[in-house]
């Protein structure tokens, strides 16, 4: 059997009610070359097995387990059993389009030194659930919207890096890397983030070339419980706490790190009054000033980085 040209690549941890149609996406690409698809387990509890099963028929899909909790660990997990020099990951409550992974096959292809590339993100709303008022266009780029025009563009600013929902990186860069950052990354219930943002910034500082491609379109399923005001609360506290930890490893602290997050939660809190009158305004700068309390957190505790195998 041929070497795969891209190997497409679900970690999945309890969600088995998206699962089948991620993989199907995959399975059904127009993509002309080989490629092969990897569904990695990352200690699922729900019925994810059974969703695998029936498909592993299928010449192109791979069952992979990994029982350590942690989304880079089950990335770092799949690019080891990958065979490709190309890894796309797409999320496992997502749906590629049938061009996904040839648009970002192209692109490799056409540029050597690109070590990072990701499409557009549109959003799936549950069945006859349009979306809140109070939700502006900033928050639902935390549900995974992404969309930087109709042009394939070459990112230079790190908090345009592509999404982890629609994202694939080459091996090579990867391997240079040393894997995905552990210490970045969901896990479990902990809605750890930054581990994209941190390797673009690693891209560019070792001058590779980081790329969001038009063509390579994902859709996102927006599940029930993220359209509940607790749920954006909470994952802005882990963006701050993320943001505190990718700090941590790259060594940005200009000036006391704490005194950043209290200037971010004055200004959120203070534009949180301002707008009391904008729903959607009120509630992005109320999660924005949450956020820096995750932040002030991690920053006033020095939590120190262990790597879970430490």
């Amino acid at each position: 059997m041929p070497k795969p040209e891209i190997s497409a690549i679900i970690c999945t941890h309890n969600r088995d009610n998206y699962l089948g149609a991620a993989i199907d996406s995959l399975l059904s690409q127009d993509f002309g070359a080989d490629y092969e698809v990897l569904v990695v387990d990352n200690g699922s509890t729900d019925q994810t097995q059974s969703i695998v099963a029936p498909r592993l028929s299928h010449p192109r899909l791979q069952y992979v387990y990994e029982p350590t909790i942690g989304l880079s660990v089950a990335r770092n997990t799949g690019a080891t059993v990958a065979k490709a020099p190309i890894l796309a990951y797409l999320d496992d409550d997502a749906e590629a389009s049938p061009q996904w992974l040839r648009s970002l096959h192209q692109v490799y292809q056409a540029h050597p030194r690109v070590a990072i590339a990701g499409g557009r993100v549109s959003l799936l709303w549950p069945s006859d659930t349009p979306p809140p008022p109070w939700l502006s266009e900033q928050l639902a780029e935390t549900l995974g919207l992404y969309d930087l025009g109709d042009g394939i563009q070459f990112i230079q600013t790190p908090g345009l890096t592509p999404r982890g929902v629609n994202y694939s990186i080459r091996r090579t860069f990867l391997e240079q890397m040393g894997g995905f950052e552990v210490r970045l990354g969901r896990m479990g219930t902990q809605l750890l983030s930054n581990e994209e943002l941190y390797m673009t910034q690693q891209a560019l500082a070792h001058e590779w070339q980081v790329v969001y491609v038009p063509e390579a379109i994902v859709a996102h399923n927006v599940a029930p419980e993220r359209l509940h005001p607790t749920w954006f609360l909470k994952r802005s506290w882990w963006q701050g706490v993320s943001e505190g930890y990718r700090e941590q490893l790259t060594v940005q602290q200009h000036q006391p790190r704490w005194k950043q997050g209290l200037e971010r939660f004055v200004r959120g809190l203070y534009n949180t009054l301002r707008y009391s009158h904008h729903p959607a305004k009120r509630f992005d700068n109320l999660v924005y000033a949450y956020g820096q309390l995750g932040y002030l957190k991690t920053a006033l505790r020095h939590v120190p980085l262990h790597s879970p195998n430490e």
